[in-house]
């Protein structure tokens, strides 16, 4: 199909991309890579009257070391980011999991920040923001604004910014020493979506895991923690049945949907499933 008409705008800084999606409205829509919001165009499930394309803002891509966290700016793409020194370094879950984001076509034009912005359930790297929990910051006519992952997404393709702000830039903090991540998900085919997606990152210690962080795509209206998991691992001895019985708490807490796709039970199994592989795998054991 054809999207509907509609004007197009290409600030060349944020303050004049903030200008734009002022005057636009709430009829307006923000761009970068394109990769999520045109075939939503395209089905005409979306019908913006303007578009403000801030793909070129060069202020909005790249990485930075900034002391204890990396800045990524939102226009990075996906292929940017897998690839990046400081990002397999300082956040290597990350890394991994850019690299899994449907197909090098999409990984090359398709954002970090748009990817958090769209706040699909099913979409990889909201699921590691929430992870590695980083900052989303946006910025708007008032200000700069820091919001946290875990209070960014807030339902189904919703997040907290504002109708005038933009998701300018992201905020990781950086794991340190003794933490090893993985990413595992399972999807019909490589270029869909994740039915389930895993998120681990664990610091050992002596033969034991001294703290862990497990983060769920797909299994519920937004990424969700899984806290059951993450409390019954710590302290764990790092073994596989150790893992294996704490993975056994993954769906505590979510709500799945069924579709056709999956069920919820499905996705439940899973969620239980993958939680052990990822953290199985991130252990090392």
């Amino acid at each position: 199909m054809i999207p509907i008409a509609f004007d197009y705008v290409r600030p060349g800084t944020i303050d004049e991309a903030i200008a734009a999606v002022v005057a636009a409205g709430e009829d307006g829509k923000v761009i970068s890579g394109g990769q999520s919001l045109m075939p939503v165009l395209r089905l005409r499930l979306a019908a913006p009257s303007t578009l403000i394309d801030v793909g070129s803002i060069a202020e909005m891509s790249g990485v930075t070391d900034a002391g204890d966290h990396l800045l990524i700016g939102s226009n990075t793409t996906h292929y940017a980011v897998m690839n990046d020194p400081l990002v397999k370094e300082h956040a290597p879950l990350l890394a991994q999991t850019a690299a899994t984001v449907a197909d090098p076509a999409i990984r090359h034009r398709g954002t970090f920040g748009g990817s958090l912005a769209h706040a699909d359930p099913a979409g990889d790297l909201p699921t590691v923001a929430l992870a590695l929990e980083a900052t989303i910051v946006a910025k708007g006519p008032n200000g700069t604004r820091e919001i946290e992952a875990k209070d960014f997404f807030v339902d189904y393709f919703t997040s907290a910014l504002e109708p005038d702000e933009i998701l300018v830039s992201v905020k990781v903090p950086k794991l340190g020493k003794g933490w090893t991540t993985h990413y595992e998900k399972f999807n019909r085919t490589a270029q869909a979506w994740a039915t389930v997606g895993v998120a681990a990152a664990v610091r050992r210690d002596n033969g034991t895991i001294a703290e862990a962080r497990v983060a769920l795509t797909n299994m519920g209206p937004s990424p969700v923690r899984a806290s059951s998991v993450e409390a019954a691992l710590t302290g764990a001895d790092a073994t596989v049945d150790a893992i294996a019985a704490a993975s056994a708490n993954a769906a505590d807490g979510t709500r799945p949907t069924s579709d056709l796709h999956a069920s919820a039970e499905f996705r439940e199994h899973l969620a239980r499933v993958l939680t052990k592989r990822a953290v199985v795998t991130a252990a090392g054991v």
